[in-house]
């Protein structure tokens, strides 16, 4: 019961992230995106130092065949740029979005839907391989999913939804994990090698959407003392994962 327990709190707890737009009505777009860089900072340390000290090696420590290991990861990556490409997931960290239809609205939602229900299976898996690996599975995906339930309220609120109405889809988008997770350890324990797949392909995707979408919202920021910050805290969110290895 112990994975459950932590599976589905962390899940509701990413899942609560998606509310974040709150903050957004409080502090206003202005001063948001001055604090959104640093936030994708975080979350590209976050996500790589997952990938490359938790998932990756607790796969590779399991596994018989280290070469299918890596062809797993491998897997993973083109797997998230399948679904980026062909179901519009929109990883839009900023505010401000062009043409603001009602109907891109609805795709976000989708999209947002599917890559939280994988969140949710991801965060299983791990939490099935050790807590530790859960814990900073789930500290990865919430320092992503801080900027880009942001800029998903944003989108909504832009395309027509109030901003109750917005911040109520998207949770019930988010609450989407909740499924993955109760998916993924109902089904974990009677696949033969679960673990074994989904934690290089979870690694896989943490590398795909680190390097992929979030660094190249960082380049946007030109400036000497913006990047200098922004590597501050790529080291910042790297440490915070890195240093649940002490769990061990």
């Amino acid at each position: 019961m112990t994975e459950w327990v932590y599976s589905l709190s962390s899940a509701l707890l990413v899942s609560l992230i998606s509310l974040i737009g709150v903050v957004t009505l409080m502090l206003g777009v202005k001063k948001l995106e001055r604090v959104i860089p640093l936030l994708i900072s975080m979350a590209v340390g976050g996500l790589f130092t997952d990938a490359f000290v938790h998932l990756l090696p607790e796969a590779f420590e399991r596994s018989t065949s280290p070469p299918l290991t890596s062809l797993y990861a491998l897997i993973g990556v083109m797997v998230f740029f399948l679904l980026e490409r062909y179901l519009h997931w929109h990883h839009e960290h900023r505010a401000q979005v062009v043409n603001p239809i009602h109907p891109v609205a609805y795709v976000n939602l989708v999209s947002d839907a599917v890559h939280n229900f994988l969140d949710g299976l991801i965060i299983g898996a791990a939490y099935l391989a050790s807590v530790p690996a859960g814990v900073a599975t789930t500290i990865a995906v919430a320092l992503h999913e801080i900027p880009q339930e942001q800029g998903d309220f944003a989108i909504l609120v832009n395309a027509g939804f109030t901003p109750k109405r917005a911040l109520m889809m998207n949770f019930l988008s988010a609450s989407l994990a909740i499924l993955g997770v109760v998916v993924s350890l109902v089904i974990g324990p009677n696949v033969t090698d679960y673990t074994l797949f989904m934690l290089p392909l979870a690694a896989g995707g943490f590398i795909y959407i680190a390097g992929s979408d979030l660094i190249p919202e960082l380049h946007r920021e030109t400036g000497v003392i913006s990047s200098l910050s922004q590597v501050a805290v790529m080291v910042t969110g790297g440490g915070m994962i890195y240093a649940l290895l002490l769990l061990d």
